[in-house]
């Protein structure tokens, strides 16, 4: 299938960097090239870094990018590799950074990718398919009180204990090789008044593998340091997050690298000396519209926060 993703607050996205001319700009998340694309095309001077794990994203958003030529440089990393990435390209700062955490809709939507719960397919969710640890290592080889801890902290599913022990007791017969397989496990896990109460029953212990096969918190933490590091003075960082446990790192460091000093409220003194590094655009984040959220469910939950460094 050709890969397709509709970007999420486009318009809004692009318009937070405030693109400048001669500006060197990093989409962290190329996905199809969607917000690449529109900060490209906002400006005829400025260049653009796009990086993805997934190569099917990097074929398909440089196919889509080509017309850019030179200005547009794609990358197969990992976006919390942005120091090294950079410094492989000889490049010391740049002017903003747009990250959009989370799967792809080409990655949902793919059967073959196993990241869906809709769809049957063998249990995969690698994000970068030369990685060695895929969904079904973490669901037949986790010890069932980590899989209790993945499904609880990742997913916030309260049923994870339950879950887990249906899973460990279901693979003791045999291993769970498919998607449908791991949903039946789960579907007879969750009692069924829970499973009438809304909601796929299996879609927080999806979302909570596939943090952990590819280590989706760990990698957005370091990021969103790194990424503040890389800018030059002015320069914006734009993060769109999709669930509240991304949305919570974000807002926190965000909050952390405006305020500065860490010496306990009851020093009379800063002794610190920790000095902000950036200012928050908005303490609130940025929402999809009426429009958006009807023309595109998945965007609903979506959230744009903005930093701007000092």
């Amino acid at each position: 299938m050709d890969f397709r993703h509709i970007s999420v607050l486009y318009e809004e996205s692009i318009a937070a960097l405030q693109v400048r001319e001669n500006g060197l700009y990093v989409d962290g998340t190329l996905g199809g090239g969607g917000h690449s694309y529109g900060i490209l095309a906002s400006n005829d001077t400025c260049r653009l870094i796009g990086i993805d794990r997934d190569s099917e994203a990097i074929a398909a958003a440089s196919k889509r990018l080509e017309r850019f030529g030179e200005r547009f440089t794609a990358v197969n990393d990992n976006f919390s590799s942005i120091k090294n990435i950079l410094s492989d390209l000889s490049i010391g700062k740049i002017d903003g950074a747009l990250l959009d955490i989370g799967v792809s809709s080409y990655q949902l939507d793919n059967p073959e990718r196993g990241f869906s719960y809709m769809h049957d397919a063998p249990l995969d969710m690698r994000m970068d398919a030369r990685s060695g640890k895929s969904a079904r290592d973490v669901v037949n080889g986790y010890a069932c009180g980590e899989l209790t801890r993945i499904f609880y902290e990742y997913g916030e599913e309260k049923w994870s204990k339950r879950i887990a022990e249906f899973i460990c007791k279901r693979r003791a017969e045999r291993p769970i090789e498919t998607t449908y397989e791991l949903v039946d496990v789960i579907k007879a896990a969750v009692p069924a008044k829970a499973r009438s109460d809304g909601g796929h029953p299996a879609k927080r212990v999806f979302q909570a593998i596939r943090i952990e096969v590819n280590g989706e918190l760990d990698a957005l933490k370091t990021a969103l340091a790194d990424f503040t590091d890389a800018l030059k003075s002015g320069g914006r960082l734009a993060v769109i997050t999709f669930h509240s446990l991304e949305d919570r790192i974000v807002k926190q460091e965000f909050a952390r690298m405006s305020k500065g000093c860490t010496c306990p409220k009851e020093f009379p003194v800063c002794v610190c000396g920790n000095k902000p590094t950036i200012k928050l655009v908005s303490r609130k984040p940025v929402l999809p519209g009426t429009k958006e959220c009807a023309d595109n469910p998945r965007s609903k939950s979506a959230k744009l926060r903005i930093a701007e460094k000092l």
